[in-house]
């Protein structure tokens, strides 16, 4: 039986999106400065709670890299190549 609705495009609905990783920094940092529940970060970036915790983690873990001098040098080898 036909009502005559049109039924959503599913594959427009289920489709990921791929974010880049400065957004995924900015919302990790965020996260981490504390001002804001995961909740309201995630409803202001349109994306959901769950993914904000893991970003929040990753970027924690890898922040000591950012400083890390052995990982300066090797960049700045593999430039001047």
């Amino acid at each position: 039986v036909c009502s005559g609705r049109q039924t959503p495009n599913r594959d427009m609905k289920n489709k990921r999106r791929i974010h880049r990783a400065e957004f995924k920094a900015r919302i990790a940092l965020e996260a981490i400065k504390g001002l804001k529940t995961v909740q309201q970060i995630a409803a202001e970036n349109e994306v959901h709670p769950t993914q904000v915790t893991p970003w929040k983690i990753q970027m924690r873990a890898g922040a000591s890299e950012v400083f890390d001098q052995r990982r300066c040098r090797k960049t700045e080898q593999e430039r001047d190549k």
